[in-house]
């Protein structure tokens, strides 16, 4: 990828980073199964090369889809790795349904994501049917395609992970042991919403209303409703967390003028960065180099590893994903940071697919490596408020919009007005 070229206009400049960024997962993907690979470069302790992540690889494919739509790759490459991607998982590891968190690309067994975290891991999974139903909108000329990725959708038993006395959705599940004691139910405002809107939309296994209604929007952290730096947050713990709580969810399905009991989620969306651009213009801890042009706080390695940035948990380290990934929401606000990472700071920033995961300026570090979950979303997040491409295949899916009109959501795109 060629370095630095300073003095683009906006739109070439929205260009070129998002095609570079595209490029981890049209460049780096796994050459045997398709899949998206965690990340590059670093080391952590695993096969960088082998290792493959589910919900990472449904964000590279919207992003690829991006790239075809552009012509930045080709349309039938695409269609090829998306068939060989598919046949792969037709054969993985899944457990009900559930793929796990992370795959060998090679062999298709599980890789432990952690100790407790070998079987299904249902977040992942509905991150990475989101983007397969995407690809499947995008490639609904290919009507065999369509229908595995449809009965790949089908087998996900969403039910197998519904804790029977309360109604609770558990993250990692695996059916040859019982419950944790201990485990992690989905509950509060975070990115684990598109199970609830797919696990409802299922047509084999659906989510009970409850497990959203009485579970998830019942939890103490679900609403908010205060006001930081005169913007009212609806949803989410105080000063709205880590970004990628509002950005994952709305990756495939359009927030704007989505609103159910609980909240309009483009207010939210919108908010949740309002706030976090607020807290780095504040900078009441006095990081170096945040302001207008430099804010942004979500999850991504940082000096001493990797941690989920917040208001709340803010070391100083910017992840450019951050901002970046919110031009659906605040592009006056995001657009002013990806001239100053690519102008200003791409001698140090920018690398073979864009900028680099993150870094800390306070402690002159930059890190060495790219993460899949990082990547798709700036790809995305440029798309969508550039054109609305991914949003427009997302919700043309019945399987999202069953899951909404389930669980009493409104949109535009529910029974719009031809």
């Amino acid at each position: 990828m060629a370095g630095i070229v300073r003095g683009l206009d906006d739109g070439a400049l929205c260009d070129r980073v998002s095609e570079a960024t595209a490029r981890y997962f049209t460049h780096w993907s796994h050459p045997e199964s398709g899949m998206a690979r965690e990340r590059s470069g670093g080391a952590f302790g695993y096969d960088v090369e082998d290792t493959v992540t589910t919900g990472g690889t449904g964000f590279g494919l919207m992003a690829q889809v991006v790239s075809a739509e552009r012509g930045w790759f080709p349309r039938r490459s695409l269609q090829d790795r998306l068939d060989r991607l598919v046949g792969f998982l037709e054969e993985a590891d899944r457990f009900d349904g559930v793929f796990p968190h992370f795959l060998s690309g090679r062999s298709g067994r599980v890789l432990p994501f952690s100790s407790e975290d070998d079987g299904g891991d249902i977040v992942e999974t509905a991150f990475l049917m989101s983007g397969l139903l995407v690809a499947a909108a995008y490639f609904d000329d290919c009507p065999q395609l369509v229908a595995r990725i449809e009965r790949l959708y089908a087998d996900v038993n969403w039910l197998a992970h519904v804790r029977e006395s309360d109604g609770a959705v558990i993250w990692h599940r695996h059916p040859d042991r019982p419950w944790k004691e201990h485990a992690l139910a989905l509950g509060g405002w975070n990115e684990c919403l598109p199970v609830f809107l797919l696990g409802a939309g299922s047509p084999t296994h659906p989510l009970p209303t409850r497990s959203y209604h009485e579970v998830w929007a019942k939890t103490p952290v679900f609403l908010n409703g205060r006001s930081y730096g005169g913007v009212t947050l609806p949803l989410g713990p105080d000063r709205g967390g880590p970004l990628f709580l509002s950005q994952y969810p709305f990756l495939a399905i359009d927030p704007r003028e989505l609103v159910d009991d609980y909240a309009d989620y483009g207010d939210q969306a919108r908010a949740h960065a309002l706030v976090n651009h607020w807290h780095c213009l504040e900078n009441p801890n006095g990081h170096a180099g945040y302001g207008p042009q430099c804010w942004g706080l979500t999850a991504s390695d940082d000096p001493d590893g990797y941690a989920a940035h917040a208001p709340d948990r803010d070391n100083g380290t910017i992840t450019p994903t951050a901002a970046l990934s919110s031009f659906s929401y605040c592009p006056e606000h995001s657009m002013p940071v990806l001239r100053h990472l690519h102008d200003d700071l791409g001698d140090r920033l920018w690398g073979e697919y864009g900028f680099y995961d993150a870094f800390c300026p306070s402690r002159d570090w930059v890190a060495s490596t790219n993460l899949a979950i990082d990547q798709g979303p700036i790809t995305v997040g440029l798309e969508n408020h550039r054109s609305g491409l991914i949003w427009k295949l997302g919700m043309s899916r019945p399987e999202i919009i069953n899951g909404l009109k389930r669980l009493d959501f409104k949109s535009p795109w529910i029974n719009p007005v031809a």
